[in-house]
């Protein structure tokens, strides 16, 4: 009878702090951020919905370049799959990310970037992209998606911060940066001990070690009660179910964004394109972040 008693003490317990979780969040969501982040897959499927003729003038021909397709490009697609997946890809990363920074307290860091890379990122891509000339068109979401992507380590080492680990430094965030790309080159190139597969090998092996020597140089600490630490965050659901799920979705999406064999579908995906979304998309944020722009 005791053992019953005791049970049921224990079992609400992770109930009422998950149910504080999603009162918090709740409490935290404004409308107007929601229809800002709606705004997006309903602009790509209005211009969807044009004509085909009229969304491929629209894409951006490297070899005929405008301003006007240079930021339009962006927002075309000429296939319902391309379409989906970028909206999956969209709805996965600006979901997980605006609860990461709403939770961390970076929600104006989370629209500075967001607004930014609606805005200005299309044509910084766009004229990125002239620098690898080829008779071909540009078009579709994925390398706003890829900055999004880049963002995400940011509001997660935040959040983690804000909620586990209040002594953590942003300086620390560099290394995360170089692990990802070491991480993005092993999937984007293939690895073998031969040509260019030395090159994925390498950059892999120079991410990880550029990832050490710089969370090294940052005084950064793994904690020595490994176990008792991964206790507190598992103790703690909601809370700590939203920190492995951005710990997961920042290094499980770049394995869509940068598969092993990018041709496929009469279409090529623009790896290029893609890795200069995210590290834009993580550079010029943490910038200003480590500069003090953002403190509250």
């Amino acid at each position: 009878m005791t053992q019953s008693a005791t049970d049921e003490r224990d079992r609400p317990a992770g109930g009422r702090t998950d149910a504080t979780f999603r009162r918090e969040l709740l409490a935290s969501v404004r409308v107007v951020d929601v229809l800002a982040l709606l705004a997006v897959p309903a602009a790509l499927v209005a211009v969807f919905a044009l004509p085909q003729a009229t969304r491929r003038s629209l894409a951006f021909a490297y070899t005929d370049p405008t301003l006007l397709s240079a930021f339009t490009a962006h927002y075309v697609h000429l296939g319902a799959d391309h379409l989906l997946g970028n909206l999956a890809g969209y709805g996965l990363l600006a979901g997980v990310g605006y609860a990461l920074a709403v939770l961390g307290g970076r929600r104006r860091l989370f629209f500075t970037a967001f607004v930014t890379y609606l805005g200005a990122f299309p044509f910084a891509l766009s004229a990125l992209n002239l620098a690898v000339p080829r008779n071909a068109i540009g078009f579709g979401f994925s390398g706003v998606n890829m900055a999004l992507a880049g963002l995400l380590p940011i509001l997660w080492y935040c959040y983690a911060r804000e909620r586990f680990a209040p002594g953590a430094s942003v300086a620390a965030l560099p290394a995360v940066f170089f692990a990802l790309v070491g991480w993005i080159a092993l999937l984007a190139l293939p690895v073998s001990t031969e040509g260019v597969g030395i090159a994925g090998l390498s950059v892999g092996v120079a991410g990880a070690l550029l990832a050490l020597l710089y969370a090294a140089s940052s005084e950064v600490r793994i904690p020595r009660p490994l176990r008792a630490h991964a206790k507190s965050v598992a103790s703690r659901p909601g809370y700590g179910d939203l920190l492995a799920v951005g710990a997961v979705v920042a290094v499980g999406y770049p394995v869509v964004g940068f598969p092993s064999d990018p041709a496929g579908g009469g279409s090529v995906v623009n790896l290029y394109v893609h890795l200069l979304g995210f590290c834009l998309g993580f550079i010029a944020p943490f910038a200003l972040l480590a500069g003090g722009v953002f403190d509250e």
